[in-house]
């Protein structure tokens, strides 16, 4: 059994609904004389639907076990994305709408952990940064850095995120893949 009052990112649960759901994050909450609230950000993990919730820190829940395997994403093709597991070399699809935000960070021949629930495989995991390529970004202007100002940049994947001026085309950059936001240059 998962208190609520453990919950952090990554975990993986039945919630109350019976649905197999991961924790994105989570605030502990209390306010004067009220009682605390665990507030979470979950992501279904069959839909990719996610849910805003609130739990009483001492509720509990089921936790689930989840098997890794690493995968490599091959392609999609609108409707599945196909992933190959890197020992077996078998080949495997899920629909695209179960990847939920993941599938704006596929780019092919990527690895990835493939999530399986009874020996059934139904989702992806991605690292919490991935290093991706800047595609397109309009050049940064000399002397417009008097705060911290930012552009749009599209990565190779197709995904637009803020990054400093500096950045250029070509550049390969740390993105959160939780928050979508820009973290660091890559060396």
């Amino acid at each position: 059994m998962i208190l609520a009052s453990n919950f952090n990112p990554g975990v993986i649960f039945k919630n109350e609904n019976n649905e197999i759901v991961q924790v994105i994050n989570c605030q502990h909450h209390r306010k004067s004389q009220a009682r605390a609230v665990v507030r979470a950000k979950l992501q279904n993990m069959e839909t990719g639907a996610i849910i805003e919730t609130s739990y009483r820190p001492e509720d509990k829940f089921h936790g689930v076990s989840v098997e890794k395997r690493e995968k490599t994403y091959m392609y999609s093709d609108g409707k599945l994305a196909y992933f190959m597991d890197t020992a077996s070399y078998e080949q495997m699809e899920i629909p695209l709408e179960n990847l939920g935000s993941a599938q704006k960070f596929l780019v092919e021949n990527m690895l990835v952990q493939g999530l399986y629930l009874n020996d059934k495989f139904f989702n992806i995991q991605l690292p919490d940064n991935i290093i991706m390529e800047v595609a397109e970004a309009e050049p940064g202007i000399r002397g417009d850095s008097a705060s911290n100002v930012t552009k749009q940049a599209k990565l190779v994947s197709g995904l637009d995120v803020k990054v400093p001026l500096f950045i250029n085309v070509g550049d390969k950059i740390k993105v959160d893949t939780r928050t979508f936001e820009y973290v660091e240059r890559a060396k």
